[in-house]
């Protein structure tokens, strides 16, 4: 019972009822003590110190039992290693991978009729191209590191290497992700996601498809997909992602996000073929056309050769998608009568929100309507986005904050320089010349010849960060060849116009659309790359296939 008695009061009691006395003022320990250090002045001092601990039993028996106190230098555990500190540089192996294409095009001789120039500049463009794939390093930092080569090298002069920062287009993209951070920022973006679950939120596939058409129904009015997706769209489809709770870097992008991403921007590319005012480039076209055949292609000719094979491909590609790369949440029965609960939690549209909704209306008038009074796309949204800084609706602070918009900036315009500059070093003009060559000595049909044709003009954009550059580029050799193969004229100025838009969704450089969709950070860049030629697959096989017997019916060919 003592002994039981006593466990407990060490236990529970010691810090409460003890009492200790020093060893040292017993003679026996001190002088056992110190003998053995005499010698040894450091040991000695850092020798242990004794003493007792005196403690009340529960029986009332005062005992007293000797302890030690280690010395500091004792008592300290022996110091750990320091940790390695992680490797925080670039991945090493994508690195080598991207180094050692370059190196390597850039040691085989310039083919006949390429100027070393030329040669060069694709060499590191390749290398650039595989870093952007492999990401060694953030996407920024691989295109800079791009335009730094070119620049040490002498391939290009700083000037030509980064003049690009100067083109609209890139500055369009940012300044689409700064609309985006009003559009959350305010409670816009939740309102009107709210108000599309309640009406298509049942399902997955019906919300994106809500999206899709209504994309469409705005491509003509709107004649820059990049506006039309990233200062429209974008806003709203991240605001349905958070509202469906699917968000970046927590583990939910396949809840919805990751498909609705990929399908509205697959199909940004699909509505900006099915009309002429739908994508910038797309006047180049028709003004290219008839600089070289001497045919017109008018907006209803456009529309009206586009519109079969546009709404098929339009129904068919988020179906496709959506069987492939499914979103994990397919059917919220509930979704609707939450977003109407959630929209009345909301109130009435704040004093923000109404400033954000009349800056949007404003800057889409102008993307409408601004080529009567000489406004463009890119000047407009900067009206916008200095409305929405004044009104304080969104900060500076903020903007500096969207990191992933001053990449895009970065990484595109490096890649829109070295693109068009591959143009104007001839190497562009050289490989349509040798395609053209190529394919005019087969000896083949107009139908085949023509098909070659086209899977090559298509799939040259690769190269190419900017539908316009290709188009200027390629469109009037192609064209050229495939009239003088017995091609007719109209009909493969028409299906190289369409392609010129599909094209772009092979990649995520390709097309206005694709930096601002991709750079919502939903989908992998080889996921991205991969359905991008998947889609791409089903799109030529649609427009040539049910394109095909539309434009024998209408009298193209």
């Amino acid at each position: 019972m003592a002994s039981s008695a006593l466990t407990c009061n060490l236990g529970f009691h010691s810090v409460a009822s003890f009492r200790r006395t020093r060893l040292s003022h017993h003679p026996r320990s001190a002088a056992a003590s110190t003998p053995q250090h005499a010698s040894f002045p450091s040991l000695r001092s850092a020798a242990p110190k004794s003493f007792l601990v005196e403690f009340t039993s529960a029986n009332g028996r005062r005992l007293s039992i000797p302890a030690v106190r280690a010395s500091a230098s004792a008592a300290a555990a022996p110091a750990a290693a320091p940790a390695p500190v992680p490797w925080q540089g670039a991945a090493l192996k994508p690195l080598a991978a991207s180094i050692a294409t370059g190196v390597i095009l850039w040691l085989i001789p310039a083919p006949a009729g390429v100027s070393r120039n030329a040669w060069q500049l694709l060499a590191i463009f390749l290398a650039t191209i595989v870093g952007i794939i492999t990401q060694p390093l953030p996407l920024g930092a691989v295109a800079l590191m791009g335009l730094g080569a070119s620049v040490l090298t002498k391939t290009l002069p700083f000037a030509a290497a980064f003049s690009a920062f100067g083109d609209p287009i890139p500055w369009l993209i940012a300044l689409a992700f700064f609309f985006a951070r009003g559009f959350i920022k305010t409670g816009l973006g939740n309102r009107i996601a709210y108000q599309f679950v309640s009406l298509f939120g049942s399902s997955s596939l019906g919300l994106g498809y809500s999206l899709v058409f209504s994309e469409a129904l705005l491509a003509p009015a709107i004649p820059s997909v990049s506006a039309r997706a990233g200062g429209i769209f974008l806003p709203l489809v991240k605001s349905l992602c958070v509202a469906c709770g699917s968000n970046v870097g927590d583990g939910t992008e396949n809840r919805l996000g990751s498909w609705l991403m990929l399908t509205c921007f697959q199909t940004s590319v699909i509505s900006s073929s099915m009309f002429l005012t739908a994508m910038a480039a797309n006047p180049l076209s028709a003004n290219l056309t008839y600089s070289s055949i001497k045919q017109t292609i008018g907006w209803t000719d456009w529309a009206v050769a586009a519109i079969v094979p546009g709404i098929v491909s339009l129904i068919f590609v988020p179906l496709l998608l959506y069987l492939i790369y499914p979103p994990t949440v397919k059917s919220s029965p509930d979704a609707p009568k939450l977003a109407r609960e959630k929209l009345e939690k909301m109130g009435p549209m704040t004093k923000n929100e109404i400033i954000m909704a009349g800056t949007l209306l404003l800057t889409v008038g102008l993307w409408v309507f601004g080529g009567a009074i000489n406004v463009d796309a890119v000047t407009a949204a900067i009206l916008g986005l200095s409305i929405l800084l004044v009104t304080g609706v969104v900060t500076w602070k903020e903007c500096l904050a969207e990191s992933v918009a001053w990449d895009t900036l970065t990484w595109f315009a490096a890649l829109i320089a070295m693109a068009g500059y591959l143009n104007k070093y001839g190497l562009i003009s050289w490989f349509s010349q040798t395609v053209v060559k190529f394919v005019g000595g087969l000896g083949l049909s107009w139908h085949l010849s023509f098909g070659i044709l086209v899977l090559l003009y298509f799939y040259s954009h690769y190269f190419f960060a900017s539908g316009a550059a290709h188009i200027g580029a390629m469109f009037t050799a192609f064209l050229s060849v495939a009239s003088a193969l017995g091609t007719p004229p109209l009909f493969a100025a028409m299906v190289l116009s369409f392609l010129s838009n599909l094209m772009g969704g092979l990649t995520h450089y390709g097309i206005g659309s694709a930096p601002v969709f991709y750079g919502a950070n939903y989908v992998p860049l080889s996921k991205w790359w991969g359905y991008g030629f998947l889609v791409s697959v089903v799109n030529i096989i649609i427009w040539l296939g049910v394109g095909g017997f539309w434009w024998k019916t209408i009298g193209l060919w």
